[in-house]
């Protein structure tokens, strides 16, 4: 059975006449069948509103209308890595733990009329985790992570990209997700840009419009590496801001001695001094490094000498081609 107070609100819409009310409550109990994994019903109540709303649902139809399919627009995931597997700054871990308890005891907040933080956004340079925590955020809140689709949601007509940007959201919103947009900037850029046409201008206002309708129960998880593109009517809609930044050196001694822990066995050289002779600008390529390791070890290089793998891939790792270097 739906919540107490989506009942009194869907009484309510329906004794105002309030349409827009009424959408949105039907849409929230959808998502509460949905999590509770009451397909049959969610589905119906979804065939209910694009049947018998011709007049009062023509403009947000639950279902994409025109060319193209909805499944187009994103791919879906089911997250894999957790909070735990990140190496995070102590501010970030502990805003997205509230985030993460928030969430999970929604209804508490509701009925004191609050609702939980659901708008985040990740900024930082490139490699350094913006998508892993998106991935990591949807595990710990048990829902499936849906990650939009920019060649399909750009359009090269104008109106397009707003209108398959609205079909999105409007799908979205009636299940409990995460929703990720990675290299946020291409559609949140500031709408003062000279060199930019109107239709940026047009994206932009839809997607202010989109996100401050959205329900909290959809948390809404964006990434850009570069933040001073976004338009600063976007940022304020963010409850969340957090900074990813690249490891420093005990972060790298951390990542380190977890890796000796999950294959078992040491590497030869103790963590402090692997992360003074390995030169790494971001995770990702940590996290390559160690994963060169454990298929050198895997494959039997130099009989699986851990120390001597090491320090082989140490200094290829140092003669790589770096950019902006001849």
């Amino acid at each position: 059975m739906a919540r107490s107070d989506l009942i009194v609100s869907l009484v309510r819409a329906g004794t105002k006449g309030d349409q827009t009310l009424f959408r949105r409550t039907v849409e929230a109990i959808i998502a509460e069948e949905r999590a509770k994994h009451h397909h049959t019903l969610a589905d119906q109540l979804a065939e209910s509103i694009k049947s018998n709303g011709a007049t009062a649902f023509s403009e947000r139809s639950l279902t994409p209308q025109g060319n193209g399919s909805i499944q187009d627009l994103f791919f879906e995931t089911v997250p894999r890595r957790k909070l735990s597997d990140l190496i995070l700054p102590p501010t970030v871990l502990r805003v997205c733990t509230e985030l993460v308890e928030e969430q999970h005891r929604s209804e508490l907040l509701q009925s004191h009329n609050l609702e939980p933080r659901h708008r985040v956004l990740l900024a930082g340079p490139p490699g350094n985790g913006k998508t892993s925590l998106a991935e990591a955020l949807a595990e710990a809140l048990m829902v499936p992570l849906i990650s939009a689709r920019y060649e399909g949601l750009i359009g090269s007509y104008l109106g397009e990209t707003a209108s398959r940007l609205r079909k999105l959201f409007d799908h979205v919103r009636t299940r409990r997700c995460v929703l990720f947009f990675d290299e946020f900037d291409t559609l949140g850029k500031e709408r003062g840009d000279p060199h930019d046409t109107g239709e940026i201008k047009r994206v932009v206002s839809s997607l202010l419009l989109q996100m401050d309708s959205m329900p909290s129960y959809v948390v809404v998880v964006t990434a850009t590496n570069h933040p001073e593109l976004l338009d600063r009517a976007v940022w304020r809609r963010f409850q969340l801001r957090l900074r990813l930044p690249k490891p420093t050196k005990t972060q790298v001694e951390e990542w380190f001695r977890r890796v000796e822990d999950r294959v078992g066995a040491g590497l030869g050289f103790p963590a402090r001094q692997l992360a003074e002779r390995l030169k790494v600008q971001n995770f990702s390529e940590l996290e390559e490094f160690c994963t060169d390791i454990q298929r050198r070890c895997l494959l039997g290089a130099t009989q699986s000498n851990p120390k001597q793998v090491v320090s082989d891939l140490l200094r290829q790792w140092q003669e790589r081609f770096q950019p902006g270097k001849d």
